[in-house]
């Protein structure tokens, strides 16, 4: 397995040559370092940690600052664990960047989702509502919590009520890789990932047995660059 670390930037959508709109997000992978090899000799199974982005000094713990000196390297904000001999390859102080993955490849996309605070049981867990009409004395709460029969009175694990809503760990997977950038450090995964803008995500190899797919052909979006009109035509036009 292979992984790399980057950060959500947001939504957009790109065209393929037969004009298929592809819904994408884009997701900023600047170069990861590798931080530390764990092997099966020394612990028992294969990892490589990464460390994404730049944290201020004056905000790192010595132990963090000992940690990466090992790599050569400054404080990273966001460091995590990819196990499987992917990256085994890549020796500690290494730069693994963008062209780890290419499109058309399947990757399953881990992030904290967003948090949404303290949700009802309507919102929380799409439950019915009551009747809204005058008389009902009945309408967004959960209603009976207990189980019926020979267990009556139990409130079986896992009944869903109101309480915190988003903030946890989640992933989505099969995701396809449209297009990987690797001049703006960027890749565009089809459909949405996890997590709010600016918030860190983790790109790994499926885990499911899903064969890549053909790379898609984008249309080619080259800014328009207004033309440089010469002085002596400017001069032209002022003269009529």
């Amino acid at each position: 397995m292979k992984g790399l670390l980057g950060r959500k930037l947001g939504m957009t959508q790109v065209f393929t040559v037969d004009g298929t709109l592809v819904p994408v997000t884009v997701v900023e992978v600047s170069p990861n370092v590798v931080l530390q090899k764990k092997t099966i000799e020394n612990d028992g199974y294969e990892a490589v940690q990464l460390g994404y982005s730049e944290k201020k000094a004056q905000r790192a713990t010595k132990a963090l600052v000992g940690h990466v000196s090992k790599a050569n390297t400054t404080p990273k904000q966001f460091i995590k664990e990819i196990r499987g001999n992917g990256l085994s390859h890549f020796e500690v102080g290494a730069l693994v960047k963008a062209d780890l993955f290419l499109a058309g490849e399947m990757v399953d996309v881990s992030g904290t989702s967003k948090g949404h605070g303290f949700n009802g049981a309507v919102v929380r867990n799409n439950q019915k509502t009551g009747p809204n009409s005058h008389g009902s004395g009945f309408h967004r709460s959960p209603g009976s919590l207990a189980t019926i029969g020979r267990n009556n009175g139990i409130i079986n694990k896992g009944r869903t009520m109101a309480g915190q809503m988003g903030g946890v760990s989640t992933t989505n997977q099969n995701l396809e890789v449209v297009l990987v950038d690797t001049d703006k450090n960027v890749i565009l995964i089809k459909g949405n990932v996890p997590g709010p803008k600016r918030g860190f995500v983790v790109i790994k190899s499926t885990v499911k047995s899903v064969a890549s797919v053909s790379a898609r052909t984008l249309i080619n979006r080259t800014p328009v660059v207004a033309a440089e009109v010469a002085p002596e035509a400017v001069e032209e036009v002022k003269e009529v």
